[in-house]
Formats: C-alpha cells, sequence, structure tokens
C-alpha cells in the first residue's frame, strides 16, 4: 500500500487536513512533527513544514528518507496572478518554477536550475484524477485552474512584482513551498502535486486579507485532497 506524504506550511493548514484523518499517532524526527493517520483508507503522513522552500524541502527529504513516501502532495494558501482567480479557488500545479532563482547572469533563463532545469512537472496521473475531478464539482461555488504555479522565499505584495511573476512564468499563482517540494521529488523520482487555493492577490494591502482567507483556502484544500485520495 502507498504511503503518501502531505505537506503544509501553516498550522491553518495543518488543522483541516486533521480534521478528515482518523487513527492519528504521531512521530518526531529532526524536532519537526510527523502525524501519521487514515484519510480514504490510505495511509497518509502529514507534516507542517514551516513557511519558505529551504523548510519545505527538508521535510521532503525526510518523509522520503526516513517514512518510506512513495507519493506526495503539497496543499496549502497561495496569492493569486491571474486576474481571473477568485478568493478560495483551486489551482492545480501543471508545473512549477522557483521565480526568485537567478543564474542569468551565466546565460541560463529565470528559475533555470543546473541539474534540474526550469519548470518541474507534477506527476502526469494525478493532475488527470484532478482533471476528473473538477468535472464533478460543478455545483461548488469555487473553480479550478490547471497550470504554473510560481514559488519563492518572498511574501509577494507588490503589485509590480504580481505582474512580472504572471508575464514572465504564465504562472496563476504564487506560494513559497511547492516548486522546492517539486525540485525534491524530482532528484527522488518520487511522483507528487501541488494543490493551492487562493487566500489573496498581490496589491500592497494582500497580507490582510491572506489573514482573513487563509483558513478558508485551507479548507478547500482538504476538500480537494479527499476527493483525489479516494481515487489514488
Amino acid at each position: 500500500m502507498n504511503n503518501i506524504g502531505i505537506i503544509v506550511a501553516m498550522k491553518e493548514e495543518l488543522d483541516e487536513i486533521l480534521k478528515i484523518m482518523q487513527k492519528t499517532k504521531k512521530t518526531e524526527i529532526y524536532n519537526i512533527q510527523f502525524i501519521q493517520g487514515i484519510i480514504e483508507n490510505k495511509n497518509i503522513i502529514v507534516a507542517k513544514s514551516g513557511i519558505g522552500k529551504v523548510n519545505a524541502a527538508r521535510v521532503t527529504q525526510i518523509l522520503i528518507d526516513k517514512l518510506d513516501v512513495n507519493i506526495i502532495i503539497n496543499v496549502g494558501a497561495a496569492g493569486g496572478l491571474n486576474s481571473k482567480l477568485n478568493i478560495g479557488d483551486i489551482v492545480i500545479a501543471e508545473k512549477l518554477i522557483q521565480h526568485d532563482f537567478d543564474i542569468t547572469a551565466f546565460n541560463h533563463k529565470k528559475g533555470y536550475i543546473t541539474g534540474v532545469g526550469d519548470y518541474i512537472y507534477s506527476d502526469k496521473k494525478l493532475v488527470e484524477k484532478l482533471m476528473d475531478i473538477t468535472k464533478s464539482l460543478e455545483n461548488e461555488t469555487f473553480n479550478i485552474f490547471i497550470g504554473t504555479i510560481a514559488s519563492g522565499d518572498i511574501f509577494c505584495t507588490e503589485i509590480k512584482m504580481k505582474e512580472k511573476i504572471h508575464s514572465k512564468f504564465n504562472a496563476e499563482c504564487v506560494d513559497m513551498e511547492g516548486a522546492a517540494i517539486a525540485q525534491i521529488c524530482f532528484l527522488n523520482k518520487i511522483p507528487f502535486v501541488v494543490i493551492r487555493s487562493i487566500s489573496d492577490s498581490p496589491n500592497g494591502n494582500n497580507a490582510i486579507v491572506f489573514d482573513e482567507f487563509v483558513k478558508l483556502a485551507s479548507e478547500r484544500c482538504a476538500t480537494i485532497l479527499k476527493k483525489l485520495l479516494k481515487t489514488i
């Protein structure tokens, strides 16, 4: 049976996952708490990594090395870049890129990482399952988009930065962990997918909006995650 790792960055995101888990037990590794349990009859190990790419990469590698996961799913809040996105909408990452990785001085494209490339693609089968799920959600009050997620170690607030990331990478939304998790999974040949729900949109004042809607975004991610796990 698959051991499926779920990575979140924040407490609000973790709380919504725990609401749908059964038979939980806790394990601490390197001062990080990993919670094992069952969702939709699947073995789940969920961990709160903390914010940022290094924290996310650290937890991803621990899940692979110490807890033998063979699928990793990252869920959480994100900032909308596409003007079509509303608060609470879902973005499924077809591919991810680190918008703040820059070795353009050596004639590489922005976001290009030596030995990895620029865009890293989510597992095609997991994306296809999520696409099938979207067809059954016609009565929901939120929309689901499939596209690019851009990650970086900055909470994006500036409208100019929002427009730059959106136009340069054709990204639907921006987060602070997804592409780092993708990189570790790519290097370890572990299937993964990233699911994000929109909590805010960079406008100079979106930190306040984020605080208001992070719980809603977390609830929406848990809803989609539960439906996905039923199909795995």
